[in-house]
């Protein structure tokens, strides 16, 4: 690890198998089979940087290819070329035209916990009472309508 202020290069000429640890800002142009990791640093994986393992760092950005999980505490960008091949998590995400995605991803500025929507609840109508299905048509109209909120998407 190291504690400099300058920037550590892999090159693309060296294959490591094993975990990199970093402080400040690593360029990793090379080969890996293995994860890296960082606490408040910034990785860029060059555009010939293949790695498949897992990323953490505070910024990660990715012009070559990644077969793994990233984690960045503050931002990842996927720039033209770019392939990741795993799950992200991340407080902002840019993603370039020409990069590929496959995986789920987890974009959360604020940090706010994730909770899962709740289902609205069916009534059933209750015989002789005219109340229940006027209180199941109210509910109705309390779910708002997802069509036409996004162009070419149907609801």
């Amino acid at each position: 690890m190291t504690e400099s202020g300058e920037k550590n290069n892999i090159l693309n000429s060296v294959e490591i198998k094993g975990t990199i640890r970093f402080a400040k800002e690593l360029i990793f142009d090379g080969k890996l089979d293995g994860d890296i990791t960082s606490s408040g640093g910034t990785l860029i994986v060059g555009g010939n940087g293949k790695i498949h393992g897992n990323l953490k760092a505070n910024s990660v950005l990715v012009k070559g290819k990644v077969n793994g999980n990233i984690i960045a505490d503050s931002r990842c960008e996927l720039h033209e070329g770019a392939e990741l091949i795993g799950d992200l998590k991340t407080a902002r995400l840019v993603l370039e035209a020409g990069a590929m995605f496959v995986g789920r991803s987890e974009v959360n500025p604020s940090n706010i916990p994730i909770k899962a929507p709740v289902a609205p609840q069916v009534i059933a109508p209750v015989e002789g009472s005219a109340a229940a299905p006027q209180v199941a048509e109210a509910q109705k109209a309390a779910i708002p309508s997802r069509q036409g909120t996004l162009p070419g998407v149907k609801g």
